[in-house]
């Protein structure tokens, strides 16, 4: 009695889900060796891709052949196409199941290997699976390339992005918080050239980013992020389309982000320690000779300690922390004047936030309602389902439809909150007398501390008591009064 094992393969989930390839591959197998009288020594089923033989179940099925190699054995398939779908790798299977004394054999299309014309129909069976290989990954990048062209963006969506499938049924990508707040800051970060892009990988990191450096250098040149899709084409060249999503910063900011990554850099400024903790450099006055201050830090016994210094004879020498400690404690004096929060009042009068809150508060309780109606319907397929009217597939086809647009509600009733949210606090200006509008000084990056410090800068300082008087530049003087 001959003997063969058996191998069937799909190639993807919903065939092994729906179960109609698999039990269908090996009832007709059996059947075969049924009626021409083959013992069958072992059955391998797997889903996996047959573009090459990196397969988990055929690696079994191997081992097992290999294993016995002075035995006459056989593989028995349904088609060729199940044994591969790339002729150079099927070719040198064969070779490999040779030296083993295996023959692999369709028995929907048998093959004689003893009659030399029979390799011209192996050919034949080999190549054609390849061919709609190939042209079912022509016509995959071709639809992507006119998706594309649509303006959509029909990959995984990059970070600080997510998928989404609007209630209408389109792909679309939305903004994702956090991480699309923190890649929005990195490109502002970049665009100051102020700190090395590695530094700026590591501060996103310690505000949560979380992406490999090489990932990180990828994120910054990504043209998804100010709301254009790059297109390649070999007749057209690379070309950009606007993009139907919502970009996360401007085209301007991109390409000045572009502009300097892609150059060589200078960072003038020598270590972060030294910018961030003497911003005052450069503004102080020498009160001996007159002359700019520097910044540096002197070696103790067990630490460092930050003094800012004149360069020249006179050896003044100030305790840098308890001057920036003035300094801030003096702006925290700072608020907006009463003409100003008038002005503020204004605005937002002329902005019309009851019209826009009632806006927004309607289109809320339509979100509120569609979703409410995809829990009715949820509900109502359930026990349509357990009354045994409604079909598993058919119910689960429901279920997905209302957790899909479930979700995409629940994102759009969340971003009509915040939008709410942050109405409610710009009204509340209406309620203050004064706003500390310099109480995050001492959060705010090393550049923006300086150049806070050129529009108020430090007078008349007592270098002993730390008392000082501080110059508004230009309007700034019509806005801001002490508290």
């Amino acid at each position: 009695m001959k003997t063969a094992y058996l191998y069937i393969r799909v190639s993807t989930d919903e065939q092994k889900r729906k179960g109609y390839s698999l039990p269908e591959q090996e009832d007709r197998l059996l059947k075969y060796c049924r009626y021409n009288n083959i013992e069958v020594k072992g059955v391998y089923r797997e889903d996996f891709s047959a573009k090459n033989f990196n397969r988990p179940e055929w690696k079994k099925l191997f081992l097992t052949v290999k294993s016995k190699p002075k035995e006459d054995q056989n593989i028995l398939f349904i088609k060729w196409d199940r044994f591969s779908r790339n002729v150079e790798y099927a070719y040198e299977m064969i070779g490999m199941l040779r030296k083993y004394r295996t023959t692999a054999m369709a028995i929907d299309q048998p093959i004689d290997f003893s009659v030399p014309e029979s390799t011209v129909m192996l050919a034949v069976y080999l190549s054609v699976p390849e061919a709609e290989n190939s042209r079912r990954a022509m016509n995959t990048a071709n639809g992507i390339r006119r998706a594309k062209q649509m303006g959509r963006y029909p990959s995984k969506a990059p970070l600080g992005f997510i998928n989404l499938t609007t209630v209408d049924g389109k792909k679309i990508i939305t903004p994702n918080q956090p991480e699309a707040g923190i890649i929005r800051w990195v490109f502002l970060q970049l665009a100051k050239n102020i700190h090395r892009i590695e530094e700026v990988r590591k501060m996103a990191a310690g505000r949560g980013l979380k992406c490999s450096r090489s990932y990180f250098f990828r994120l910054i040149r990504n043209p998804a992020y100010c709301g254009l899709i790059p297109i390649k084409s070999e007749s057209e060249g690379g070309y950009m389309v606007k993009g139907i999503h919502e970009p996360l910063i401007s085209e301007a900011l991109f390409y000045e982000v572009q502009k300097i990554i892609n150059t060589k850099r200078r960072i003038t400024s020598q270590k972060d320690d030294l910018k961030a903790t003497f911003y005052l450099r450069g503004i102080l006055e020498c009160p001996i000779c007159h002359k700019k201050l520097s910044g540096s830090f002197s070696r103790g016994s067990t630490k460092r300690y930050p003094y800012y210094h004149c360069q020249k004879r006179c050896k003044t020498r100030i305790n840098a922390l308890f001057l920036n400690e003035c300094y801030e404690r003096k702006l925290g004096q700072l608020a907006l004047s009463p003409g100003a929060m008038d002005l503020f009042k204004s605005i937002l009068e002329d902005w019309n936030t009851g019209t826009i809150k009632a806006m927004y508060s309607q289109h809320r309780n339509i979100v509120v309602r569609k979703l409410i109606e995809q829990e009715s319907t949820l509900s109502q397929a359930r026990k349509l389902f357990v009354a045994d009217v409604l079909k598993s597939d058919d119910y689960n086809a429901v279920k997905r439809e209302c957790h899909v647009n479930s979700k995409c509600l629940k994102r759009e009733l969340n971003d009509i909150n915040i939008k709410l949210e942050g109405i409610g606090k710009q009204s509340l200006l209406d309620n203050r007398s004064f706003v500390r509008i310099l109480k995050r000084f001492p959060s705010l990056d090393t550049a923006d501390k300086k150049h806070l410090v050129s529009l108020i800068a430090p007078l008349h300082i007592n270098f002993q008591t730390g008392d000082m008087s501080l110059e508004l530049h230009g309007g700034l003087s019509k806005i801001l009064s002490k508290k």
